[in-house]
């Protein structure tokens, strides 16, 4: 039985630890799942490595982004094409070609570490609980500059041929669609096929709501 290959990309200050919870869960449903850990000091760096895990994929693979790693998932799109049968963007949306890959927060000493929960705090981490915070900072892993402020390069339009799912966490399907069609995502405008799906979670629905997450992914 042929078997699909699921790369999985976590956000900002996540290792491939982040996925623990939800790994299992596929591999229940019969997928075979890679979580591809942040790699090197470039963004370069970091996409030869999803580019790897989708190039050694025995047939095509479905690549799941989260945060500000749909962008990085989208990149793959658009490198291998033919390689990607699926997008599956997690609480975010794609950079466009030119745009810096995730330069959001204040960079010392060469990095972007975690600034703490003031910034999300409200839908984004209402689900987390002390534990869970506590956990989810001393697991977070400083992004380098040379990846946070790396240019992102689209140059093949082919990538609006691979079918894209925007999971909604924090966010509604209906509001989520409104910000597409209103042209607040120039990429996901121009996705040939764009489906919505809603998750009840927080930003982070690997920690929160691993097993429906799962379910969402192994549906693709």
């Amino acid at each position: 039985m042929r078997v699909m290959t699921i790369v999985l990309l976590g956000g900002l200050w996540l290792d491939g630890t982040a996925w623990r919870d939800v790994v299992p869960e596929l591999e229940k449903r019969g997928r075979r799942a890679t979580a591809v850990p942040p790699t090197g000091l470039t963004l370069t760096e970091q996409i030869d490595a999803v580019v790897a895990a989708v190039d050694t994929a025995p047939e095509k693979a479905i690549v799941v982004g989260h945060s500000a790693a749909v962008t990085l998932a989208w990149i793959a799109a658009d490198r291998r094409p033919d390689k990607v049968a699926t997008v599956a963007m997690i609480g975010g949306f794609p950079n466009e070609d030119g745009q810096p890959y995730a330069d959001f927060f204040e960079i010392e000493d060469g990095v972007m570490a975690f600034p703490g929960w003031e910034p999300f705090e409200g839908p984004d981490a209402q689900d987390l609980d002390e534990r869970a915070r506590r956990d989810f900072e001393a697991a977070a892993v400083a992004v380098p500059e040379g990846t946070a402020r790396g240019t992102v390069r689209l140059t093949d339009d082919r990538r609006f041929d691979v079918p894209v799912v925007l999971v909604c966490p924090e966010f509604s399907p209906a509001q989520a669609r409104e910000w597409v069609t209103g042209g607040d995502s120039p990429e996901l405008s121009r996705v040939k096929h764009l489906d919505y799906v809603d998750i009840d979670s927080g930003h982070w629905p690997m920690f929160t709501q691993p097993v429906a997450l799962a379910e969402i992914i192994a549906a693709l």
